[in-house]
C-alpha cells in the first residue's frame, strides 16, 4: 500500500477474520473454527462474518487457502535441482514437515467435506500441487498411470503424517524420525531408488 493510501475497511475486517481463523486453527484445531468464536476473537458481532463470508464453509475455505499458499511457498522454495525422484522426495519431506508442524491447518486443508472447493480458488491452490506431483511421478514411472500412482503416494504420505503425528509409527517401527518410513513409501510407489 502506498503512503497516503487507505486500506478498504471491509477488506481489513475480512483479512482480520481470516487471520483470527488461521491463529485459532493453529492453537486449537479445526473443531474450534466456529463463526461465533472467530467473530468474538476478532472483536466483532457474531453476525459480522456473514457480511464477508455468507457461509461458514466460505470462511473455512479462506482460512484453508492460507495453508495451501504457505505449503505452495515452501514447496517452491525447496524445489532444487536434481532428477524427478529426488524432487519427489524433497516435495514429500516438505509436505510431511508442514503436516507435522501445522496439524490443525493440515487437517482443515484436506477436509473437503468442510470446504467449498471452488471458493476462493482452492482448486487453484490444491490441484496444482497435486499436478506437480503427477508430472514428477510420470517421469519416474512412465509405465504407469501417473495420476493413480501419485494419488497412492499422496495417500501414503497422508497416512505417514497422521500416524506419525499420533505417535503410532514411532512405536511400530522404532524409528525416531520419519525419513526411513518416507523412503519406504517412495520405494513402494516409485520402485527402489536406482532401478
Amino acid at each position: 500500500m502506498q503512503v497516503g493510501q487507505e486500506q478498504d475497511p471491509d477488506q481489513g475486517l475480512r483479512a482480520r477474520l481470516v487471520d483470527v481463523g488461521v491463529d485459532l486453527v493453529a492453537r486449537e484445531g479445526v473443531q474450534a473454527l466456529t463463526l461465533r468464536e472467530i467473530a468474538r476473537r476478532a472483536g466483532v458481532s457474531h453476525g459480522a462474518p456473514r457480511r464477508y463470508f455468507p457461509t461458514h464453509l466460505e470462511l473455512l475455505s479462506a482460512i484453508a487457502r492460507r495453508g495451501f499458499d504457505e505449503l505452495a511457498a515452501r514447496v517452491a522454495a525447496g524445489e532444487g535441482a536434481g532428477g524427478p525422484r529426488a524432487r519427489i522426495a524433497e516435495l514429500a519431506r516438505i509436505y510431511l514437515e508442514f503436516a507435522l508442524g501445522n496439524p490443525g491447518m493440515y487437517e482443515l486443508m484436506f477436509r473437503h467435506d468442510l470446504l467449498e472447493s471452488g471458493h476462493l480458488g482452492l482448486r487453484d491452490t490444491s490441484l496444482p500441487l497435486f499436478g506437480r506431483l503427477v508430472d514428477l511421478v510420470g517421469r519416474v514411472r512412465p509405465d504407469a498411470d501417473a495420476r493413480l500412482v501419485a494419488g497412492g503416494l499422496w495417500a501414503g504420505l497422508h497416512g505417514v503424517a497422521q500416524l506419525w503425528g499420533w505417535g503410532s509409527l514411532q512405536l511400530a517401527t522404532g524409528a525416531d524420525d520419519f525419513t526411513p518410513v518416507l523412503r519406504s513409501v517412495l520405494d513402494a510407489h516409485l520402485g527402489p531408488e536406482g532401478e
